[in-house]
């Protein structure tokens, strides 16, 4: 039996982006955000086609203009994934992509009077769609500023209390919030507070993390410290990256915790002296030829005797180093002998018939069912 350090996740209520439920029991879904020019409606809508490819089961985008706004209305027309539309300030840009985007993301603070807000929380009930409520460290209100010195988790909740406060106010309980900050431990404490009090679902980011290899790591940390405590419900990447790799970090993540998985996972040694292949060099161009399988499968690369005949045996398809020809492993049994020379080409072939293997016994399955 596999050991688990992922805390049971706290049961938040379930809302709906589009087809995407987001809280309650439903799994922890992935979301990206497109970097495009907006009105550019043939570049966005490639990108989000790409993000969805990566594995994305939302994305967000932002509509900063009406001009976005109407470019938005085509893109959305024109896409499978569920879309969520980030607007600040002008709350007439809301009302007009309210009928076509999947969720609003807003921050009430600073949509204005109380009457514009009521606007667009009455536009998302006739369109029966949800509110992301947005805080950020970065662009706290200025009475907390005042208040706090500097942000810290304190101010983020408090912040995000009194944007609940207007929502409540207006009997509308159909939103999850984020409370984001670049600093993972404010990050972290603040999620770890509003858990406590509210029960809406939890979006999750460490924001503006940076370059992808730093960003990696801080959202990595942040991000799976709060997954493990049984915090959240969905989650954004935050990086100076191409958006498909937010989706990719995201996926690591999620499958890292056994929270989800999908397509394949490799496991691989860090190699040594004792290696008899170039085990990085075999390990990265598979990653690279597998990347279009969405289907679960587990994959050990390991170099030498050590470890190898351990690792193989638990994954779907294994391969323990040796001289010459490397030793195969199937569905933990050995199978036979690989040129090393040729080590790439045949795992994945390997791999892919594995795969269609599994497909045609499933088939029969219900053939006889």
């Amino acid at each position: 039996m596999m050991d688990r350090v992922v805390k049971e996740r706290k049961l938040t209520k379930q809302i709906k982006v589009g087809k995407v439920p987001v809280g309650g029991c439903s799994p922890i879904s992935i979301q990206s955000m497109t970097n495009t020019n907006t009105e550019d409606v043939k570049s966005t809508i490639k990108q989000v086609n790409l993000i969805q490819d990566a594995g994305a089961d939302i994305v967000r985008i932002s509509v900063p203009t009406m001009d976005a706004a109407s470019a938005f209305k085509k893109i959305k027309s024109k896409v499978k994934l569920p879309i969520v539309a980030d607007i600040h300030f002008d709350y007439k840009i809301a009302l007009a992509v309210a009928d076509s985007a999947d969720c609003l993301r807003i921050n009430p603070g600073n949509i204005g009077k109380a009457d514009k807000i009521r606007e667009v929380i009455n536009a998302a009930k006739s369109n029966g769609i949800p509110i992301r409520v947005g805080v950020n460290a970065g662009s706290l209100e200025k009475n907390l500023q005042k208040k706090y010195g500097e942000p810290n988790s304190d101010a983020l909740v408090e912040s995000a209390m009194k944007q609940i406060d207007i929502l409540e106010k207006n009997n509308f309980d159909n939103f999850k919030l984020s409370l984001k900050a670049s600093n993972i431990d404010m990050t972290v404490e603040s999620y770890r507070k509003i858990s406590k009090k509210i029960d809406q679902p939890l979006h999750l980011g460490i924001t503006e993390s940076g370059t992808f290899r730093a960003g990696s790591v801080k959202s990595s940390i942040g991000i799976g410290m709060l997954l493990s405590e049984g915090i959240g419900d969905t989650i954004r990447i935050s990086l100076a990256s191409d958006p498909v790799d937010e989706v990719k970090v995201g996926w690591d993540i999620l499958k890292s915790l056994n929270l989800r998985s999908r397509g394949v996972k490799i496991v691989a040694c860090p190699s040594c002296s004792r290696q008899n292949f170039d085990v990085i060099k075999v390990v990265n161009e598979l990653e690279t030829r597998l990347e279009d399988i969405s289907e679960d499968i587990e994959v050990a690369i390991i170099g030498c005797y050590v470890n190898g005949p351990g690792e193989s045996k638990v994954a779907d398809v294994g391969l323990t180093g040796a001289a010459k020809k490397s030793l195969l492993y199937v569905s933990g049994s050995p199978n036979k002998k690989l040129d090393n020379f040729d080590l790439v080409n045949q795992l994945e072939n390997e791999v892919r018939n594995k795969l269609l293997e599994r497909a045609a016994g499933a088939s029969d399955i219900i053939a006889v069912g």
